[in-house]
């Protein structure tokens, strides 16, 4: 089953309540995402240590080839 956009926004606002979270559904699928999120956690943090806390906060969701979402661009970073 196919996850909607705002299921993948609150799980990542679960882990990361005062980020800035855009989410984008790239083929209309509702298996191909995009999502940004910029949060003031990640400063002191490289590329990989953002993008796995963000991976981790989506609790299994992408796991394996029965994942319910598929495919996640991801973008993170703390704010300027």
């Amino acid at each position: 089953m196919a996850m909607q956009a705002q299921e993948i926004e609150d799980l990542i606002r679960a882990e990361f309540p005062n980020a800035k979270i855009t989410i984008t559904d790239l083929a209309g699928d509702g298996n191909h995402y995009a999502a940004e999120v910029i949060d003031e956690s990640f400063k002191g943090m490289n590329r990989v240590q953002q993008q796995r806390a963000v991976y981790a906060a989506l609790k299994g969701k992408m796991d394996g080839s029965h994942g319910e979402l598929h495919a996640l661009a991801l973008t993170t970073k703390a704010p300027a």
